[in-house]
């Protein structure tokens, strides 16, 4: 996604306001296709969080948008209050992926409320992009340690990191 329409699409759902396009971009995440034991199994859709200061400057979370788009299409539930950000980590665009796992480490948690409805539950973790996956794997090992039984996740593109090869 370094290039073309994709990147241009992220950076105006997550930078320019456009949340609007989080509904076109959810249509064409829904069209993958999944092994049927997948679709029969996963229960929710449990958006990337945002810090709050970040949802806040924005107006609106775009993985959360993103899961909502896909929660029409899926017919699931989505479990936004599933996850939450510890602390406040800085942006990742520019970090190495050592750097990027170590902004994201412990920076995402369970609360208490949603341990008994995470228990033993297959759910699909959303975000826009992923580049190192290095926030999916945090928020999964958060998730599993609530209780969650299996973790899928969906991006709608993958970044390069810095360090990968054209």
């Amino acid at each position: 996604m370094e290039e073309g329409s994709g990147r241009a699409i992220v950076h105006a759902l997550k930078y320019g306001g456009w949340h609007a396009v989080a509904d076109g971009m959810a249509e064409r995440m829904a069209r993958l296709s999944w092994p049927p034991d997948v679709v029969e199994e996963r229960r929710a859709l449990v958006p990337v969080p945002l810090a709050p200061a970040r949802e806040r400057e924005r107006g609106y979370n775009q993985s959360e948008r993103l899961a909502h788009g896909l929660a029409a299409r899926w017919k699931l539930p989505v479990w936004s209050g599933a996850l939450e950000r510890s602390r406040a980590t800085r942006t990742q665009t520019r970090l190495t992926p050592e750097d990027r796992l170590r902004n994201v480490r412990g920076a995402f948690r369970v609360p208490p409320t949603a341990r008994n409805v995470l228990a033993g539950t297959h759910v699909v973790l959303v975000d826009d992009v992923v580049t190192t996956a290095s926030t999916l794997n945090e928020c999964a090992a958060a998730l599993f340690a609530g209780g969650a039984r299996i973790v899928s996740y969906v991006t709608f593109g993958r970044a390069p990191a810095i360090g990968d090869r054209s």
